[in-house]
């Protein structure tokens, strides 16, 4: 395993803003946000709908430009790149799991996961892609297509997609939010499993505080501000059969 600097920052905001307009005019969603998440951390997000949990993953990722401030994410400035340089940082820097699954329904399980590696012409993107969905239980779903899974499959195959490239930083929104509680804890038993193989920053948004209580810390959101920021000794995450 990879192990990563210790005490190098994996992301840095500085006095980020975010005002979205609206039919009532510019409306703020993230307040002068000033944060530093070091290579490695696991931190949970938390916060009544509405308070800007998501609005911060995607600014961490590139999807949304700051009104004000600047990111900084695997040691690159967001704020200075093109369109273009923010798909490459993703793509070479960033995984990430949506509660939707965001497949690609015309593709199989093994062609989704593929898919990042060939974008970045690497020979080996279906042997590393295969590799991935036999780590999170599915080698015997590889050519099923997103149609023919459950949900907790295809959050799988999110997962395996969101890491194939062994990206600095996973970024994970509500990963559980369309699944029911068991499958739910097996999908997240293996985000940590994947975290933990090479000590890859995690950023998990979430309602569930028994959830973000796994992550060695934890940042309240509320209006746009970080009202709390609470480190903690995170509990072992349970690493279950991933073959439920």
């Amino acid at each position: 395993m990879e192990v990563k600097e210790k005490n190098r920052a994996a992301i840095h905001l500085s006095g980020v803003h975010l005002r979205l307009p609206s039919s009532a005019g510019l409306v703020n969603i993230l307040n002068g946000i000033d944060l530093t998440v070091t290579a490695g951390e696991t931190v949970g997000v938390v916060g009544p709908s509405g308070s800007g949990k998501t609005s911060l993953l995607l600014i961490m990722a590139g999807l949304e430009r700051v009104s004000a401030g600047s990111v900084t994410a695997a040691g690159i400035e967001l704020t200075r790149l093109s369109e273009d340089e923010l798909a490459l940082f993703r793509r070479d820097h960033v995984g990430i799991v949506f509660q939707d699954f965001h497949l690609v329904p015309t593709m199989t399980a093994l062609e989704n996961v593929a898919m990042p590696l060939e974008f970045a012409g690497r020979g080996d993107a279906f042997e590393r892609a295969r590799e991935q969905l036999v780590a999170v239980g599915l080698d015997h779903r590889l050519r099923h297509y997103p149609g023919q899974l459950s949900g907790g499959e295809q959050q799988r195959v999110a997962l395996a997609r969101a890491f194939v490239a062994e990206p600095d930083i996973l970024l994970a929104d509500e990963p559980t939010g369309n699944l029911d509680g068991a499958t739910g804890e097996t999908v997240m038993s293996l985000l940590f499993d994947l975290h933990r193989r090479r000590n890859t920053t995690l950023i998990l948004v979430t309602h569930e505080m028994a959830l973000a209580e796994r992550c060695g810390r934890i940042l309240h959101i509320a209006d746009g501000n970080i009202v709390g920021d609470e480190a903690r000794v995170a509990p072992p995450a349970l690493v279950g059969a991933a073959r439920q």
